[in-house]
């Protein structure tokens, strides 16, 4: 499975699901965001990490995953709230976490057309 998080200008709705039509047939999930502040706002270099340590990890409880990671817990508490949230981690039913791609795209063009 794959994701790909980008950069969308505002009011771009139609636009964006055109392109999500004609473009990459094997994309599973998006997540766009207007601004780059905004994307970085939310996708922390400590969550990307983080994302990065589970998906080598494999599915595991958040405590597994802060003590893998070598973080506190409540932080990584949090963060794995935020990506639940985000679409970008999911929760069994045995309630450990996990992410269910096995690539994540950020794509952050220069110059967005107006």
């Amino acid at each position: 499975m794959k994701a790909i998080i980008e950069l969308d200008r505002k009011n771009s709705i139609f636009a964006s699901v055109r392109e999500q039509i004609e473009s990459d047939a094997e994309v599973d999930y998006r997540l766009s965001y207007e601004s780059a502040r905004a994307l970085f706002s939310e996708l922390t270099p400590a969550r990307i990490d983080l994302l990065d340590t589970l998906r080598r990890a494999g599915a595991c409880s958040v405590y597994a995953l802060a003590k893998t990671a070598g973080r506190n817990y409540s932080n990584v508490h949090g963060d794995v709230t935020r990506l639940l949230d985000l679409g970008l981690i999911e929760r069994a039913q045995d309630d450990t976490v996990f992410v269910p791609f096995s690539e994540i795209d950020i794509r952050l063009p220069l110059a967005l057309a107006a």
